[in-house]
């Protein structure tokens, strides 16, 4: 598997026709998502059936779409949010590639102290 480095994740909602390719998903992002397609973050779609995964990014020298399709099971896609856009980070990303419903995943609550 690819291993993505520590960068922003973000997931289009919405099933993405995947006759679309680096021009067409560029596009949904720009004008869809309303974001940079040239940063470093990586973009992520999902087909209706949900046994295909495409993630769009921009490698500084050109774009890179890498793609993942299930044989037996479906990915876990997040449901409807208030959003159309899901901001993750590569965990979760790998968490949903290796099978796991990411919503369901609840890490640690995060402890902030003043004093000992």
């Amino acid at each position: 598997m690819i291993h993505f480095a520590d960068v922003p994740v973000y997931l289009h909602r919405d099933y993405v026709d995947f006759r679309k390719a680096i021009n067409g998903l560029s596009q949904i992002v720009q004008d869809n998502m309303g974001m940079d397609v040239f940063s470093p973050d990586l973009f992520v779609f999902c087909n209706k059936g949900r046994d295909k995964l495409k993630v769009l990014y921009w490698d500084q020298t050109g774009f890179c779409l890498w793609q993942k399709r299930l044989e037996q099971v479906k990915f876990i896609w997040p449901k409807k949010d208030i959003n159309d856009i899901i901001h993750w980070d590569v965990e979760q990303l790998d968490w949903l590639l290796r099978g796991f419903n990411v919503a369901q995943l609840r890490p640690h609550k995060t402890l902030k102290y003043n004093a000992i």
